[in-house]
């Protein structure tokens, strides 16, 4: 990675894979037939899709990662070369490829964090054990005495520290402000903290709860413009930093905060009714603490493998594979895009298909609640019966599946904002799993659905094959069976000869 630099040039990058990502691709990814054939059947695309060829895509984003000090985070060089890996293989495979470059607020970790106790003795603290960044913290290399702001220590649940301009009455300027988690955003804590004249914020978790004791992976907001770095620490630290007297420290936050280009990428088929898209999309950015092959390099590996695989079918409407830019900076690239679209081709949208880690290690098969029956939360009409679709195909096998919220959290989003019918599947993240859905699904209770979820250890080994092999079929099933007929979700008949 370029250090310090907003726009980072793409490296030139060959497939030459390490070898203990090469051992576990097989000689032979799919039958030899699938080079040369129309897999316009559920029973021939889904027999070329296989989890090994997605597995040959997320070693190269491994390897892309390896070569690109650990990330693929948008704004990075480890994003643009996968971008250009996924142009360069649906430019072979003959589909009409667009990039879309935007500008966005980027965020990118350049190196590790520094935070020590200068005064009165000198005290190194742990990254991601004592304290962690704020996501969109500025940069900088303060010191400075540690001041407390109206901190909740005795009754933690009614701190409201650092939401009101007059926390800060008589702080003096240039040193660091020490801020109790509670009551507001932390963006207005920290901006309030700057205003006062602080050189840097540590935002420490409120303590009224358990789940409010330790590191979360808080931020800022895409809008913070402190001008100051932020810190966030657990609970006991932010105690024990405020009983001590003559507390002075040193914080140093090595990142590049501000504007940056980075690509949304679209590969669409040659023919296919122009006025009634299928849109296939998964986010091809990582966050900054890792590669992220399972979030999401298996949805992004997974439509890959299908767009090459569905190359020589000639469908009834144009299918359009998405591949998402800043999804992790708060789903910018699919919202550009939304944005972006005339009205007239807003409407031309059939509906939308989200496929958002589908690889959990300690998976539950979760489908998007359409219908709204189990959460409460209706998606556009049509979204139901994609829903239907989903569980139709994992009862059609004999596997269990279960609804999941529309949180906004993924680019489904931006579609439902608009009106346009969404869905798709998803394997858990920070979720933990229930001693039921272990019976049902196997797995571990108690622990996350994926343990390495925005980690570093989110690698080419953080997947699990079983699900990962089973959704890339469910997907594969969903885009061919839209990309020929639409008539469940929009009344557009198509050709039925794909129906399940």
């Amino acid at each position: 990675m370029n250090r310090g630099t907003p726009n980072y040039i793409p490296i030139l990058f060959t497939l030459a894979l390490p070898l203990t990502l090469l051992q576990v691709l097989p000689e032979a990814l799919a039958s030899p037939s699938c080079d040369n054939r129309s897999n316009n059947t559920q029973a021939k695309l889904q027999e070329c899709v296989t989890v090994e060829g997605v597995r040959e895509h997320q070693a190269v984003f491994q390897a892309i990662a390896d070569a690109n000090n650990g990330i693929r985070a948008s704004g990075t060089s480890g994003y643009d070369v996968s971008k250009d890996y996924v142009v360069d293989r649906m430019l072979a495979a003959g589909y009409n490829v667009t990039v879309q470059p935007f500008q966005f607020n980027a965020y990118i970790q350049l190196g590790p964090s520094t935070l020590e106790q200068i005064a009165p003795a000198g005290v190194a603290y742990v990254e991601d054990l004592d304290y962690n960044l704020m996501a969109q913290t500025d940069p900088g290399d303060v010191t400075g005495p540690v001041t407390a702001v109206d901190l909740a220590l005795i009754d933690s649940s009614t701190s409201t520290s650092g939401c009101e301009a007059g926390d800060f009455a008589g702080f003096p300027a240039g040193d660091i402000a020490l801020i109790q988690r509670g009551a507001c955003a932390f963006q207005l804590k920290a901006e309030n903290a700057a205003a006062a004249g602080a050189v840097g914020a540590i935002i420490f978790n409120q303590g009224n709860t358990p789940d409010r004791m330790g590191l979360i992976n808080g931020t800022l907001g895409q809008t913070y413009a402190g001008g100051i770095p932020v810190f966030f620490a657990t609970y006991p630290r932010g105690e024990e930093w405020a009983g001590t007297i003559g507390l002075q420290m040193r914080m140093i936050a090595d990142v590049f905060h501000g504007q940056a280009i980075t690509y949304n990428v679209f590969a669409e088929t040659l023919g296919g009714n122009p006025g009634n898209v299928v849109i296939a999309g998964a986010h091809l950015d990582s966050v900054n603490q890792g590669p992220g092959i399972q979030d999401n390099g298996s949805g992004s590996a997974a439509i890959l493998e299908v767009a090459e695989q569905m190359a020589k079918v000639k469908p009834q409407n144009k299918v359009r594979f998405a591949w998402w830019g800043a999804e992790e900076m708060g789903l910018l690239g699919s919202s550009f895009y939304i944005n972006n679209l005339s009205q007239e081709e807003r409407d031309s949208i059939a509906l939308y298909l989200d496929f958002e880690m589908i690889g959990s290690p300690n998976f539950v098969r979760f489908i998007f609640d359409g219908d709204g029956s189990d959460f409460g939360f209706v998606g556009p009409p049509g979204s139901e019966a994609i829903e239907a679709f989903f569980e139709d195909f994992y009862a059609d096998r004999d596997l269990a599946s279960k609804a999941t919220p529309f949180t906004g959290r993924s680019d489904y989003q931006s579609f439902i904002n608009v009106g346009i019918p969404a869905g798709g599947l998803f394997t858990g993240a920070e979720g933990i799993k229930t001693a039921e859905e272990a019976a049902t699904y196997g797995g571990t209770a108690g622990e996350q659905y994926d343990p390495c979820y925005h980690l570093a250890c989110d690698t080419f080994d953080n997947v699990s094959l079983e699900v990962l092999d089973q959704n890339a079929d469910a997907a594969a099933a969903a885009i061919l069976q839209y990309g020929m007929n639409t008539e469940a979700v929009n009344g557009n008949s198509g050709n039925n000869s794909c129906k399940r």
